[in-house]
């Protein structure tokens, strides 16, 4: 597990949680339905890879993620980013949260999970600030094909699950290589698969 506070940055062997943070819209923006105290989850998604740095723009690579696959199980995963934006209200300013990420299987089972420890922070203009980090998933193992989900919890509430496919792919076929496309006048080269799909 990972115990982080923004700006300062720590990772072990599975995971890595890097933070960036920036303004989204004044405090009076919107009505808020969720409990008082308790930062909402303005955005998360799963990317192929993402880097997000202390007050500046995040990068996404391969964004969207929503299904996995492969021949055989277990399946292994190099790698898989989850990206969340945290929206913090300028009285929550100074206030430590603490996040929880919680992998689960089809039947409910948690595979692994991550946990780190955010400092809210912002400009002192009265304007919400939305607190941007990834977190970087290695080697995960997936031990049969089904309808996985990622919990992400703030401050022991759920605030939101995303869903993850996992399915049994068939090797290609006869005359389909290995991801050559024939076509006039000779053939493309050879990429690499995407690591995850939308």
């Amino acid at each position: 597990m990972v115990t982080r506070r923004y700006g300062n940055e720590s990772a072990d062997r599975l995971y890595a949680l890097r933070y960036c943070h920036g303004v989204l819209r004044t405090a009076d923006h919107r009505a808020r339905s969720y409990t008082v105290g308790v930062p909402d989850i303005e955005y998360a998604f799963l990317a192929d890879a993402a880097d997000a740095r202390p007050g500046q723009k995040f990068a996404v690579i391969g964004g969207g993620v929503s299904r996995l696959g492969g021949m055989q199980f277990p399946l292994r995963h190099p790698h898989l980013a989850l990206v969340c934006g945290l929206t913090v209200t300028t009285p929550e300013f100074g206030a430590e949260h603490e996040l929880q990420f919680v992998l689960l299987t089809p039947d409910g089972t948690q595979l692994s999970n991550a946990t780190a420890k955010v400092l809210a922070s912002g400009p002192s203009d009265g304007r919400d600030s939305v607190l941007t980090f990834s977190l970087d998933m290695w080697n995960l193992s997936f031990p049969a094909p089904g309808d996985y989900s990622i919990r992400i919890l703030v401050d022991g509430s759920e605030r939101k699950r995303l869903p993850l496919v996992v399915e049994k792919r068939e090797p290609p076929g006869p005359g389909r290589g290995s991801g050559q496309r024939q076509r006039r006048g000779g053939s493309e080269p050879p990429f690499p698969p995407p690591t995850g799909q939308a």
